[in-house]
């Protein structure tokens, strides 16, 4: 194992309601959803209609970009509803199952006979492939490219997020199989990333090379490990799988059966009985909201993935594909009589240090969604440095971002990040701005006009 990696830069939010470490297997979803917003940049082709009837494993849509990529349905049953937004843009594709477990099997030839080819083309048709994505971008790989290395960070960072080595405890074997099988499609390494201060089954996983880290969050995010490890140089590129879907590719090729596994984490201060739950990709969040039961009566919001960089969702919502964990906190629409003053609320996390709160956190806090003011200019303070541990300058990444300057943006380093590693400066930033939504658009524009 190499030395451990330190970075110095970032915030832990110690936020009350972290799951506790009991998995619940008796979940049950009347349906099923797989969102065309999940995967970044897609531009999908439907199908199937509404009322078809799907097996576990059949396809639903595909990339117009890229029609051999095959997007699948997690679970038998019919077609319910195809969910449309403005200009008939693709939202969701519901699936009510029928717990028939009917599915849809591929031959799996024997490992010896396992090429990069025969792999990449069963992980396509079968729907596995979309677990694999690209830097830069964060975009579905290119099943075409052959890249530097495939990174694997088994760990997270994250307010509330998961344990990896809890949650894939009783898959080890199909993790290893996953990374046996990744590391035929890449004549670089296989990267597993652990936290140094507990590495778990993860350390003792072979055919890779395992790299400690340690540091506060975003630690975790794959971006910054990256930029430690192995910068990205022009021309290059990086797959990265999360942990779980390592263990659905390497259930896939024991079975021949797509494996939409998916272990979730329902944390956050506005719940009883924060839990995780063993279930399917796509599932429902309302039943599992019902078994963790909410521990207020004011409004509240659900939360796909993290409380910095997950989306709004809602109790009738649906897991997103790569998430293992939903987030449920109070809203803040409540106005803070004299905020300002550092002995009047120390219950709120306080980065800067201005409120008394930090001294106050052992605990954890009970926090809501109030952001505390309005977007306003931008000043340099130096803030955004402080949380940002990525070597590019934050603050003039995201103005040239604004502006729309594509080299620029190239110049300062948009081709290292993703929206997620700015959740930190969203949190901090007394400005107020939308940082994830800024670097999202760019990116959106830099595919459009550079590829």
């Amino acid at each position: 194992m190499s030395n451990d990696i330190r970075v110095r830069k970032g915030a832990d939010l110690n936020i009350k309601g972290k799951a506790e470490k009991i998995i619940n297997k008796n979940i049950i979803s009347e349906s099923y959803a797989i969102q065309p917003d999940d995967f970044f940049s897609l531009t999908p082709k439907l199908i199937v209609r509404e009322g078809d009837y799907v097996s576990k494993g059949s396809p639903i849509f595909f990339d117009k970009n890229n029609p051999n990529i095959q997007f699948v349905s997690p679970v038998s049953g019919k077609i319910n509803q195809i969910l449309r937004g403005s200009k008939r843009k693709i939202e969701s594709v519901i699936v009510k199952s029928d717990r028939k477990k009917e599915e849809i099997k591929h031959n799996i030839p024997l490992d010896s006979a396992l090429n990069r080819k025969s792999i990449i083309d069963l992980l396509t048709k079968s729907g596995s492939w979309p677990f694999i994505r690209q830097r830069p971008y964060n975009i579905i790989a290119d099943p075409k490219i052959n890249p530097k290395l495939i990174l694997i960070s088994c760990f997270t960072s994250a307010p509330l997020d998961v344990d990896f080595d809890f949650l894939l405890k009783d898959n080890k074997e199909d993790f290893q199989k996953g990374v046996d099988i990744l590391s035929k499609l890449s004549d670089g390494d296989i990267v597993l990333t652990i936290d140094s201060n507990f590495g778990g089954f993860f350390q003792h996983i072979s055919n890779a090379k395992i790299v400690s880290f340690n540091g506060p969050h975003p630690t975790a995010n794959p971006s910054v490990q990256i930029q430690k490890i192995s910068p990205i140089n022009p021309g290059q590129k990086i797959w990265t799988v999360r942990p779980e879907d390592v263990v659905n590719i390497g259930r896939f090729f024991t079975t021949g059966i797509f494996s939409a596994q998916r272990t979730i984490a329902v944390a956050g201060n506005a719940l009883k009985k924060p839990q995780y739950f063993k279930s399917t990709i796509g599932v429902q969040i309302g039943p599992m909201i019902k078994i963790t039961k909410l521990s207020i009566k004011t409004p509240v919001r659900y939360i796909n993935g993290d409380v910095l960089s997950g989306s709004i969702t809602s109790f009738d919502g649906h897991i997103g594909f790569y998430n293992n964990l939903v987030s449920v906190i109070p809203e803040g629409n409540n106005y803070r009589m004299f905020g300002w003053i550092p002995f009047v609320h120390n219950n709120i996390p306080s980065l800067s240090k201005t409120s008394l709160s930090w001294f106050f956190s052992k605990n954890g806090y009970d926090v809501n969604t109030n952001i505390n003011g309005e977007e306003r200019a931008m000043v340099v303070t130096g803030e955004m440095e402080k949380v940002f541990p990525l070597d590019i300058h934050p603050m003039q990444l995201l103005k040239v971002c604004m502006t729309g300057d594509i080299e620029k943006m190239e110049a300062f380093g948009i081709y290292e990040v993703v929206p997620e590693d700015f959740g930190l400066i969203d949190y901090s930033n007394t400005s107020k701005i939308e940082a994830q939504k800024i670097i999202s658009n760019a990116i959106e524009l830099m595919i459009k006009e550079v590829g």
